[in-house]
Order: structure tokens, then C-alpha cells, then sequence
């Protein structure tokens, strides 16, 4: 199913199952909000709902994009701050305030699927 621009989704890790989470507890690196992971085999709460940011109808495969926690508001960003342990070198992820160049996102790697005929159709469709 092709996900609209404004939809709600969870982000779940396919090799843990938890679902990308956020809430109002300060990140340890960067003073903003906390993103962790929550949940088992891909059920949480919600907490774990994130809504897509982008323009057009549907989020595209090749466009940026951006997620904003449905609860509180912030946007899944990076921006440079790296922890020594336990994986040295990863960044932090978190939620922030507003939007900047720090909270757009690209698919890099992933299950592509075609889309569908239905879908196709829709954007090419002309009222008569």
C-alpha cells in the first residue's frame, strides 16, 4: 500500500522488531528529546507514531522526507553528536523542535515495491 504524505506509521527494526519511540526525556549527547526503541515484534504504543512529511500525494521512493512524532510534535533528526561507547562512532538520533536540514531523510536501502496499476492511474487520472 502506497503511504500518503500526512499518514501515520510506525518504523519498526525488521532484526530487533521494535518500533522507533519517542518521548519527553532529554537525549544524553544533544539536550533534545529522546528517540529510542520500544515494543515487541513490532506492537508498542503510541508513542511509537511518527507522521510522513512530504510534498505530494505519496511518499516517493527518491524524495526526501521528514518524520514527525504525532505526540509530541518533534522531527527525527541527526546532527553529529557521536557516542564512544557502546558502538563508537554511531550519532545520535533524536526529536527536534523544528525543522532544519537536520531532519530530512532518503531511502537508501529497503524493500522497493512496484506500484500498483491502481496507483498509476490515480496520478495520471484527468476529469473529463
Amino acid at each position: 500500500t502506497p503511504v500518503r504524505c500526512g499518514q501515520a506509521i510506525r518504523l519498526t527494526h525488521l532484526g530487533t522488531g521494535r518500533n522507533l519511540h519517542s518521548h519527553r526525556f532529554t537525549s544524553p549527547l544533544s539536550g533534545n528529546q529522546e528517540v529510542s526503541a520500544f515494543g515487541e515484534a513490532g506492537e508498542g504504543d503510541y508513542l511509537d507514531d511518527w507522521t510522513v512529511v512530504c510534498s505530494g500525494t505519496y511518499w516517493v521512493r527518491d524524495d526526501e522526507v521528514r518524520f514527525q512524532h504525532t505526540s509530541t510534535d518533534v522531527f527525527l533528526s541527526v546532527t553529529g553528536e557521536q557516542y564512544g561507547r557502546p558502538i563508537h562512532g554511531q550519532k545520535e538520533v533524536h526529536g527536534m523542535a523544528t525543522s532544519s536540514q537536520n531532519n530530512y531523510w532518503k531511502v537508501m536501502e529497503g524493500i522497493f515495491m512496484q506500484p500498483s496499476e491502481a496507483l498509476q492511474m490515480e496520478q495520471y487520472h484527468a476529469e473529463l
